[in-house]
């Protein structure tokens, strides 16, 4: 009995404590939900107790800022940051589609998946550049990374 109050007593806290931080977010970065969480939560036998421990330890990516700047050449310039609260490798996707002042997805051969790597508790930064001088919005989209084979 000791023991389901100790359990219960580090579950509940990590819950409190959990919805204390502030989650950044950008309209224009969609975190996909494999890219958030990690997949053994879809599990509704293991749901319960995954996320309890990951309430304590941390899961999935965490977006913390998003810069955007116009650089020398007159070309914008994004930088996303963010941090690896899972305890291992996360490797996802993004694409970005760049927008004219017309609000029209502008072109480009760039508009593929690129693959990252954030290293198990650690912050990650990567920098995209605008296919053409025309862009002044972006969308972001993530996705985990396929599973090859």
């Amino acid at each position: 009995m000791k023991k389901l109050f100790l359990l219960l007593f580090f579950v509940v806290s990590a819950v409190l404590l959990n919805g204390c931080t502030k989650e950044y977010k950008d309209q224009r970065v969609n975190l996909d939900t494999g890219v958030k969480s990690d997949n053994i939560v879809s599990n509704a036998l293991t749901r319960p107790v995954y996320g309890a421990f990951n309430l304590l330890a941390g899961e999935g990516i965490k977006l913390t800022d998003v810069k955007v700047i116009t650089n020398d050449a007159g070309f914008m310039e994004v930088q996303v940051t963010g941090y690896n609260r899972s305890v291992a490798t996360k490797r996802f996707d993004y694409k970005v589609e760049w927008v004219n002042k017309n609000g029209i997805v502008i072109d480009s051969k760039a508009k593929v998946w690129q693959t990252i790597s954030a290293k198990a508790r650690n912050n990650f930064s990567f920098n995209v550049i605008a296919p053409s001088k025309d862009a002044v919005d972006f969308k972001m989209n993530t996705r985990k990374t396929p599973k090859k084979g």
